[in-house]
């Protein structure tokens, strides 16, 4: 038996967004930021971002778009899912020409962080299991 887990609690980079396969499953797909802060040895502040992109499926997805919001922090569990060309994270140059890269996850559950919910709220979620790359919407 194998298993891998992932848990990110971070911020959502960008509002989500609700697409359906074409066999009609919701898949919901946004990002999250995680940040490290630490001071260096020269006894400057250091800090390190981590983007991971989240996709959300059934009733998760559907939940992920009405609720979540970009800004909005986030509790979530996955498990990774890696580039098929690289067998990595997903890494490409930015606008400035800066290396970037960000980790791709399949939710299977989340929870509600932050001031806009005065209560967790859980709702797990049993992804669908070997979907084709080309039933994506994205």
């Amino acid at each position: 038996m194998t298993f891998q887990k992932i848990i990110i609690i971070g911020n959502l980079g960008r509002d989500p967004e609700l697409r359906h396969t074409p066999g009609g499953k919701p898949v919901t797909n946004f990002s999250v930021a995680t940040n490290r802060r630490w001071t260096g040895t020269d006894g400057q502040p250091q800090e390190e971002t981590t983007w991971f992109r989240v996709s959300a499926w059934g009733k998760l997805a559907e939940i992920c778009s009405q609720y979540l919001s970009k800004g909005r922090q986030v509790f979530i569990e996955g498990r990774l899912t890696v580039d098929r060309a690289s067998g990595g994270p997903r890494v490409w140059i930015d606008q400035d020409g800066t290396p970037r890269a960000s980790f791709e996850v399949t939710a299977l559950d989340m929870k509600f962080l932050g001031q806009k919910s005065s209560s967790s709220t859980t709702h797990g979620f049993e992804p669908e299991a070997d979907l084709d790359g080309d039933e994506i919407p994205f």
